[in-house]
């Protein structure tokens, strides 16, 4: 990696045996061993410039500082330490059996640095950088596809982590700085995050084939009170909006089993096993019949949440962008 160099003064290289003890005393007193990588860190990749060269003076002048301020460095190291580093004979350097260990190990620590440093700089790159994005798993059939196939047609190189979750999950995931954005629902309020109203989705009743409700098209929710339920389990976004709705209408509903997943609800139903509040399929599934509910109204509203007062990294801020520009027309139709 190139650096900018600086122009300044460089002393002597009598001034290296100046500032140079013949022993090293003991470490400080009370120095705090948690302490010990914000004590070493600055001065790591100068003593591996000073081993690589053993000889300070080329290496002050590959790291462009001052040889008195290098020599001084590796001193202060080697008091922090209680070891003695390296073996001086005149101007030259070499490394003690213990500076050798040490070295091993402050260059794969230097190593790890730069891949670090690396990645997260790829990550943030405009054209090739990385998005974390998470969606409800009843999302991840159709409409996340769809989105990221048309983002991409502007933005071929951008990469996506993506996160298939239910809503809690996602949420916390969020806060943990795992994901940088998620389409959720419901659209969550906590003063910690943003959200943003992207669209709704109608919600059906899902009956099996041959119920007796079967032939119908539409149905108010309180004809389905005496039905039993299959639902997703508790702390799912779809599973409160169903308890909302179940309510509004007048009943609590009668659960028999609960899932993790929309598709595998359908299945139940389709077994004979209950009547399920779910979005549509991405493709039509046989065995079940998908009602329209009349009252109260079957929606859940679809947003787009990240954390508040955090910084978006370009292709972050190019895919929020771009997601809001899709308000009203998020979802197919």
């Amino acid at each position: 990696m190139a650096h900018q160099r600086r122009s300044e003064p460089r002393l002597s290289s009598s001034s290296y045996a100046q500032d140079t003890a013949p022993s090293i005393p003991a470490p400080a007193a009370g120095l705090d061993p948690e302490s010990w990588s914000a004590l070493l860190a600055p001065r790591l990749a100068q003593f591996a410039g000073v081993a690589r060269h053993e000889h300070v003076t080329r290496a002050a002048h590959e790291m462009n500082v001052p040889q008195s301020t290098l020599s001084r460095a590796m001193v202060r190291l080697e008091q922090d330490l209680g070891v003695a580093l390296f073996a001086r004979r005149g101007r030259t350097v070499s490394l003690t059996p213990a500076g050798r260990a040490f070295l091993t190990s402050v260059e794969g620590a230097l190593a790890e640095v730069e891949r670090a440093a690396e990645s997260v700089r790829a990550d943030a790159d405009p054209a090739s950088g990385k998005v974390a994005f998470g969606f409800l798993h009843t999302m991840g059939s159709e409409t996340v596809p769809e989105l990221i196939r048309a983002f991409r047609a502007d933005h071929p190189r951008v990469r996506f982590q993506l996160v298939q979750n239910y809503g809690e999950a996602m949420i916390e995931r969020l806060r943990a700085g795992e994901l940088d954005l998620c389409l959720t629902s419901p659209i969550p309020e906590a003063p910690d995050l943003v959200a943003r109203r992207l669209d709704e989705q109608r919600l059906r009743l899902v009956v099996p084939d041959d119920h007796r409700l079967a032939d119908r098209r539409r149905i108010r929710l309180a004809e389905a009170s005496d039905e039993t339920f299959v639902t997703l389990e508790p702390g799912y976004g779809l599973r409160r909006i169903t308890d909302d709705l179940c309510e509004a209408a007048g009943f609590r509903p009668r659960v028999a089993f609960e899932g993790e997943e929309a598709e595998t609800l359908r299945g139940l139903v389709a077994a004979g096993l209950g009547v399920a509040l779910l979005p549509p399929p991405a493709v039509a599934r046989p065995g079940v019949v998908e009602l329209t509910v009349t009252a109260p109204r079957a929606v859940r509203e679809v947003g787009v949440a990240w954390l508040d007062g955090h910084p978006d990294t370009p292709p972050v801020a190019a895919f929020k962008r771009f997601l809001l520009s899709r308000r009203g027309h998020l979802l197919p139709d």
